[in-house]
């Protein structure tokens, strides 16, 4: 569980709201399943909810929150880490953003 299996995806807003990241997204899944890849992460900033979205159409759950000072535009940002067993549902979570950030909290009401 130390190597990082990040999922990250970008799209121009005249792109939003039209399904794209998630059909792509769930064929980087499959692949990476065929290629018995254990575990998917991705993240995404808490003011960003849709994004969010995305990962629980995915099948990827709620695991916990971080704050980070976020690069290039030097604010801090609180992310929210989603996770995707795909070799064995029982996998541990992935640490290392919890154990990279001073602080770190899992949020009650978030959807999963």
């Amino acid at each position: 569980m130390n190597d990082s299996h990040d999922l990250g995806y970008g799209l121009t807003k005249a792109f939003w709201h039209q399904g794209i990241v998630t059909e792509a997204g769930k064929a980087i899944l499959e692949q990476a399943k065929k290629d018995g890849i254990p575990f998917v992460t991705a993240t995404h900033d808490r003011n960003n909810p849709r994004s969010g979205g995305v990962m629980i159409q995915l099948g990827m759950h709620y695991q916990y929150s971080y704050e980070e000072q976020w690069q290039p535009k030097d604010q801090l940002v609180t992310f929210r880490m989603y996770q995707l067993n795909l070799a064995d549902q029982t996998s541990p979570v992935y640490k290392k953003y919890w154990d990279d950030s001073a602080v770190h909290f899992i949020e009650a009401d978030v959807i999963s």
